[in-house]
């Protein structure tokens, strides 16, 4: 997980580590979430480390995307009135952008 600071990145962070089980101790997948302008890029890679060697090689394995969160409902769902924690208003605090 990289770049999930504020308290919204934060929740996000939470909700994305419990999609996946506990690794196991001899597991070589790594899993990366990367956020960087509100787009969290996934990439899925495995790891080996070569005897005699004190370095690792990465291999990109899985797939690669990239997503950004629309809502966060609490709730589970089976609950069709669950309560809307955050939504994505496109034109929230566009003032700083448009100085770019």
């Amino acid at each position: 997980m990289q770049g999930f600071t504020t308290p919204l990145g934060k929740r996000v962070c939470n909700v994305l580590r419990f999609l996946f089980p506990v690794p196991k101790d001899d597991s070589k997948r790594v899993m990366t979430f990367a956020n960087q302008s509100d787009y969290i890029s996934f990439r899925h890679h495995t790891y080996d480390q070569p005897r005699g060697s004190k370095s690792l090689t990465l291999k990109e394995v899985g797939p690669r995307f990239e997503m950004r969160v629309f809502q966060i409902k609490l709730g589970t769902l089976e609950q069709q009135e669950a309560e809307t924690e955050w939504a994505l208003r496109p034109y929230m605090r566009s003032g700083k952008k448009r100085k770019l």
